[in-house]
């Protein structure tokens, strides 16, 4: 399985620790490895700050199956 075949069921959710928090969630593959390179500009942003905001404003990163709008 290549990795954007797999990056396409699941994503790395970032919950809000608060109530009216904003949570986060990026495409992964099912260990939770996030490509990078795949995200535009804001996702990459958003990305790492939700990395660097972990356990202040979300909450510990988990592995879900991706929602299909």
């Amino acid at each position: 399985m290549n990795a954007s075949h797999a990056s396409a069921h699941y994503e790395l959710c970032f919950r809000p620790l608060r109530a009216g928090g904003r949570g986060y969630s990026f495409p992964c593959d099912v260990l939770g490895h996030v490509d990078m390179d795949s995200l535009g500009e804001r996702g990459r942003i958003d990305y790492l700050y939700a990395r660097a905001v972990r356990d202040l404003e979300v909450a510990r990163p988990d592995v879900q199956p991706r929602r299909l709008n």
